[in-house]
C-alpha cells in the first residue's frame, strides 16, 4: 500500500469517529491515533487500567466476555496476553514489550538520524508520541514530556511537550506547511482552541523551539506503511548517550512518574 492510499483510508476512518461537539485537537488525535494503528503491530495493545467497567468490576473467578482470564489482576500480577517486562525494565525494553505500534517513532528517529540532526533532536522523534503507544493518547505531548523528564536533558522534554501545539502552525523557514489532512479535515476556517495557541507562542519565542519544530518535520512524513525493517537496536547508542536509565529500572527508582511507567507494565491491575 503507498502512503497516499494509507493516508487517505486513515483520514476515512478518522472521520468516522468524528462527532460534532469534537475540538480540531480532539480530531487530530483520532486521526494521527488512526494512523499508528494501521502500522504494523508487533504485540497486542496493552490497554490502560481496564476500561471495560463490566468486566473489571466482575468478583474474581467469574466467567466474562471479552476474552479477560478469569481472575482479577492486582498490583504486581502480570496478563499473560502481554509479553512480560524484565524485572529492571529499560527504555528499549518498553519499546519491545510494551509498543504495540512503534514503527511511527522508529521512523520519525530515523528521519532525523538520516539528516544528520544532532543526538537530542534524534530523541525527542524517538519519544514524542511515547505516551500514545503505550499509555495515554489526549495530551500526548503533555504526557509524554512528562513520562520522560526525570530521564532526559530539560531541553528535549520541553520539545516533546511543545510538538502538540507546533503542529497546527506552519513555519515556511523551514518548510513546514499546514498538515494538508488536517485542512481537508477539519476545514481551512477552523481555529484551534486558545490553550493551544498559547502553547504555540510561548514556544515560537523559545530558544529551544528549533528542536521541539524539528518533532514537526520528521513527525508528518513517517507514516509509511512499507518501512518495516526498522528496530529500536538502531537507536541504543544515541538513548546510552543521552537518556539516564534508574539502576532499579523504570518503575521502581522512586521518580515522580515512576507510577506511570509501572502502570505501563500491570496496565490492568485492579488495586
Amino acid at each position: 500500500m503507498d502512503r497516499r492510499t494509507f493516508m487517505n483510508r486513515a483520514a476515512v476512518a478518522a472521520a468516522a469517529t468524528f462527532t460534532a461537539d469534537m475540538t480540531l485537537s480532539q480530531r487530530a488525535e483520532a486521526f494521527e491515533g488512526v494512523m499508528i494503528d494501521g502500522l504494523a503491530r508487533h504485540i497486542e495493545r496493552p490497554f490502560l487500567c481496564e476500561p471495560d467497567e463490566p468486566r473489571s468490576m466482575a468478583p474474581p473467578g467469574s466467567n466474562t466476555p471479552g476474552g479477560a482470564p478469569t481472575s482479577k489482576f492486582m498490583a504486581g500480577m502480570d496478563d499473560p496476553r502481554l509479553p512480560r517486562v524484565p524485572e529492571r525494565p529499560t527504555l528499549l525494553d518498553f519499546f519491545r514489550h510494551r509498543m504495540a505500534n512503534p514503527a511511527h517513532l522508529l521512523q520519525s528517529a530515523n528521519l532525523a538520524m538520516q539528516q544528520g540532526m544532532d543526538d537530542k533532536v534524534i530523541l525527542a522523534c524517538l519519544l514524542h508520541d511515547i505516551s500514545v503507544e503505550a499509555f495515554i493518547r489526549m495530551d500526548h505531548g503533555f504526557y509524554a514530556a512528562q513520562l520522560i523528564a526525570p530521564y532526559v536533558d530539560e531541553e528535549v522534554a520541553w520539545a516533546v511537550q511543545k510538538h502538540q501545539a507546533l503542529r497546527f502552525f506552519a513555519d515556511e523557514s523551514v518548510g513546514y506547511d499546514y498538515p494538508a489532512s488536517y485542512r481537508a479535515w477539519f476545514g481551512d476556517d477552523y481555529e484551534v482552541e486558545p490553550w493551544v495557541r498559547a502553547e504555540y507562542e510561548e514556544a515560537r519565542n523559545h530558544r529551544w523551539y528549533m528542536t521541539s519544530r524539528l518533532i514537526t518535520i520528521n513527525d508528518l512524513y513517517a507514516f509509511d506503511p512499507n518501512v518495516t525493517d526498522l528496530s529500536i537496536d538502531q537507536f541504543e547508542d544515541v538513548v546510552g548517550r543521552n537518556f539516564r536509565q534508574p539502576r532499579e529500572g523504570l518503575g521502581f527508582d522512586g521518580s515522580s512518574v515512576a507510577h506511570m511507567w509501572r502502570t505501563m507494565i500491570w496496565p490492568h491491575s485492579f488495586l
